[in-house]
């Protein structure tokens, strides 16, 4: 009975994980995708990594993020505005983030 208890917990949480990484994946491709289509254009690395960054952890990227998408009039979702930081965090910043 216990070995039984202890294999149900562990699918649960192997379950859990799969789900978490599955949404990770289609998160960054939606990142990646909502980010070259409406952003590298004036955003290349070198805005990332210059000087006067505005960028200094997880919570000021969303916030960038969020406020260039507001500039830009793109009507971005809270789930768009996230999965754009996942990726540039992925990709440049490599902040701690939340699951």
């Amino acid at each position: 009975m216990f070995r039984r208890s202890i294999l149900a917990v562990l699918l649960i949480f192997c379950g859990d994980f799969a789900a978490a990484d599955e949404r990770a994946v289609r998160d960054a491709g939606r990142g990646e995708l909502l980010y070259s289509i409406h952003c590298v254009a004036c955003h290349d690395t070198q805005v990332h990594w210059r000087e006067k960054k505005l960028v200094k952890d997880w919570r000021s990227l969303q916030v960038e993020v969020s406020r260039w998408q507001g500039i830009s009039a793109l009507g971005w979702s809270d789930d768009d505005v996230a999965a754009v930081a996942r990726y540039l965090n992925t990709l440049h910043y490599h902040f701690p983030a939340p699951d």
